[in-house]
């Protein structure tokens, strides 16, 4: 069983072309059973985990920044909080950090475990510096520094101050391997 940490922005555009550089990413894992490590952020972590729970034998590990009931209460619409509670109902386990000075550090550290802990890290990401405090770039160096295979998902983030998505081109959705055999 490999597994798979995902790491990602929550503000995504061509959506299509990113779920295709996900399952092309997971593909490449090389592993007919995986396990996604996910915070079941939107976005890209939740598009993860359905990929993952969707192929045979697949099964999620809920790395939550904050108890689920605190949690919950970042995402913006009752659709994505009942999406969230669908998911976590999926879990064949749930780890919920323990107690951080603020939410910022709270998602920090979750990233820093799943970087910590998984097998191959999958990013969709736009290989820029984080817009804040536990973003993609700090997972990534965690990985990267722990010599952790990084499959990236090159995507588009958001507009800083906004939550209008943007687009790499033609890049969005192409996928490059660091450390993959």
């Amino acid at each position: 069983m490999t597994a798979v940490g995902v790491a990602g922005h929550r503000f995504l555009a061509e959506v299509e072309k990113v779920k295709a550089g996900i399952e092309e990413a997971l593909d490449a894992v090389g592993s007919k059973e995986l396990t996604v490590m996910s915070s079941l952020a939107e976005g890209s972590d939740r598009m993860a985990a359905e990929a993952v729970l969707a192929r045979d034998g697949g099964r999620l590990v809920a790395v939550l920044p904050l108890p689920a009931e605190d949690y919950a209460t970042d995402f913006a619409s009752e659709e994505s909080r009942a999406e969230f509670g669908g998911l976590l109902d999926r879990a064949d386990e749930i780890v919920v950090l323990g107690k951080a000075e603020s939410r910022e550090h709270a998602y920090e550290a979750a990233g820093r475990y799943v970087a910590e802990k998984c097998d191959v890290l999958l990013v969709v990401w736009d290989g820029r510096p984080a817009q804040g405090r536990g973003g993609v770039a700090g997972v990534v160096e965690v990985a990267r520094s722990g010599g952790k295979p990084v499959a990236w998902v090159h995507a588009g983030n958001r507009r800083p101050g906004t939550s209008a998505p943007t687009s790499l081109g033609a890049e969005q959705g192409v996928v490059t391997y660091e450390g993959l055999p």
